[in-house]
């Protein structure tokens, strides 16, 4: 049985964790991941950001509830770099680009990408293919944090995630969507951090080809510069 989540690092201020697809951050039914760090780990923990439960990757909790406030701040005014890393047995209309636009709840719980520009999901991605695995791998930056962003932006460039039922991915063993990498500056200290997938057979077969090596440190590649409007709240 696969653990709820590995320590990936411990300081005095938080810890960082590689939660498990499939676990809930919140405590719906049953222990959520925030519940399970505190039981194995021993002390408070206090959230500050969150993934779905089909998400896997690196998630950080708080130590203390003013380096809550602090980090909550930083995500919240999108200081922290986020990287995902997400795959798709669907050929993208195109194979890098913006995915911009207002989010509005659709049925089921889904979500659906609107034409408007009011308050919008902002999402950049670059993408390879191979020649001898069947699926396409994509490395996400979101600018903004809006609710299943990610998997709306590459439902709507024809890409649809592995597994992601929710928006008519392919059927899959897991869904393909993973918290690749962080980076943020926290009290004068810079942080970054990568982790690679390794649950489901596919993220496996990606590992196995040596494809991440060019993107081992994503920060490092050539993304385009956005500004978020003022009015964004989120």
């Amino acid at each position: 049985m696969t653990p709820a989540f590995t320590l990936i690092a411990e300081t005095s201020d938080f810890v960082l964790l590689n939660k498990a697809a499939g676990i809930s951050f919140h405590s719906d039914d049953g222990p959520g991941l925030v519940v399970l760090a505190q039981q194995q780990l021993g002390y408070k923990l206090y959230p500050v950001h969150r993934l779905d439960k089909v998400t896997s990757g690196l998630i950080v909790l708080a130590r203390s509830s003013d380096i809550a406030a602090q980090l909550t701040q930083l995500f919240s005014t999108h200081q922290v770099e986020k990287y995902y890393l997400a795959l798709s047995l669907a050929k993208p209309v195109k194979k890098q680009g913006w995915v911009k636009g207002d989010m509005t709840s659709a049925r089921r719980g889904a979500w659906k990408l609107l034409n408007s520009q009011q308050n919008p999901a902002v999402t950049y991605f670059i993408s390879q293919g191979f020649e001898n695995l069947p699926f396409r791998a994509f490395l996400v930056k979101p600018y903004s944090g809006k609710t299943h962003q990610i998997r709306v932006a590459l439902k709507s460039v024809g890409a649809a995630i592995a597994g992601d039922a929710l928006y008519q991915g392919a059927v899959a063993d897991r869904v393909y969507l993973h918290a690749y990498a962080l980076r943020f500056c926290l009290h004068n200290t810079e942080y970054q951090y990568v982790q690679a997938p390794t649950e489901g057979a596919l993220y496996q077969q990606l590992g196995q080809s040596g494809a991440l090596s060019n993107w081992a440190q994503p920060w490092q590649l050539n993304w385009p510069n956005y500004i978020l409007p003022q009015q964004v709240n989120e």
